[in-house]
């Protein structure tokens, strides 16, 4: 058992059972033993690979529709420019870098970001050395009397879960992390009622999981709130669906996934996105949901793509035209991975997604 898995059984002896969100905060936050306390998880030598380090395409991309979507809103003199979860600092570097093709807009941004781990925000600020940027630790301090234009790309992924199994009638029973044998263990609440759930009474069967993601409404409104008042738009990109249902939480270690109870602090721990939560939570406009191989191939990403192209050969064309296809296509990136755009009722929605 890991150091971190040694401290969580001890507190499950003491205390008993544990939520699956107080078993995720644990393993992703321990600010000693945490997986992002204390590594950089990215790239070929991390555990995984999130589309801004796959291609500079999809930051490009992202980067001009929030451009387009200032200019459509009459290019407010100035504006909040902020991304959830920066990772490397990879997807603001080529945003910002897009953004210069788009008159005015970087003269009206200040850069705000929102990062819990250290180790990658000392790697944000080694790329993005270049530009002015202002670091917060939640979404509720970034300032809140300007439009914010946000990016969120992988970050409610991360968010921890709680999992709760439809009972008979009524009742639920919330899946928690106890003990058995001396090792880690999913197990069974009692059955209780839970009101934040009552909306799914309707289209569940007893057995059936369902996850509810504790932080995910607060931030929601949160974002949502702004962009209501003050103007802006958020692009939401992740892997889930439109409605939470079973049991989506995993992990991943060296590029692989693994089991999620059994090396706490040395894996990532996740689950799918349910894009609904966010919507319901928001309170401002929303696009439907839309595919992020759609949403990119509308913003030109393939005429980008073919523009790069030139004077590659061998290695390198083979890599750009794989990232591309990764991106994009159903079969990979394309249909898995989702967007979700918020905007002001009274303003168009960002280019790219479904109104």
């Amino acid at each position: 058992m890991t150091p971190l898995g040694a401290r969580i059984a001890a507190r499950i002896a003491a205390e008993g059972p544990i939520s699956v969100a107080d078993y995720m905060a644990e393993c992703l936050l321990h600010p000693e033993f945490g997986y992002y306390a204390t590594r950089d998880p990215l790239g070929a030598a991390g555990d995984f690979i999130t589309a801004p380090e796959i291609s500079q395409m999809f930051g490009e991309m992202l980067g001009l529709a929030l451009g387009q979507a200032w200019a459509d809103q009459g290019a407010p003199a100035r504006i909040v420019l902020a991304e959830l979860g920066p990772g490397r600092g990879t997807l603001m570097a080529d945003m910002l870098r897009s953004l210069r093709a788009v008159p005015g807009f970087l003269d009206a941004a200040e850069v705000h970001l929102v990062e819990a781990s250290p180790r990658l925000a000392a790697r944000q600020r080694e790329a993005l050395q270049e530009h002015d940027v202002v670091w917060h630790g939640a979404a509720g301090d970034l300032p809140r009397d300007a439009p914010l234009f946000l990016v969120a790309n992988e970050f409610f992924d991360a968010l921890p879960i709680r999992q709760f199994m439809r009972a008979e009638g009524t009742d639920w029973r919330e899946r928690r992390v106890g003990l058995r044998d001396g090792r880690l263990a999913l197990g069974l609440a009692g059955p209780a009622p839970q009101p934040a759930l009552a909306h799914r009474l309707d289209d569940t069967a007893p057995g059936e999981v369902v996850e509810l993601c504790p932080a995910l409404p607060a931030i929601a409104a949160e974002i949502g709130a702004r962009i209501e008042r003050n103007g802006g738009a958020a692009l939401i990109l992740d892997y889930g669906g439109w409605r939470s249902r079973g049991d989506t939480l995993q992990a991943v270690a060296a590029h692989g996934f693994a089991d999620p109870l059994a090396a706490p602090g040395e894996a990532d721990l996740t689950a799918h996105v349910d894009f609904e939560a966010i919507a319901r939570a928001a309170p401002c406009a929303h696009a439907r949901l839309t595919p992020q191989g759609v949403f990119l191939e509308r913003l030109g990403i393939t005429a980008r793509a073919r523009l790069l192209v030139r004077g590659l050969t061998g290695a390198a064309l083979e890599s750009h035209v794989a990232a591309h296809r990764r991106l994009t296509h159903p079969d990979e990136m394309g249909t898995l991975f989702k967007c979700l755009a918020l905007y002001p009722s009274r303003a168009a929605p960002p280019p790219g997604v479904d109104p």
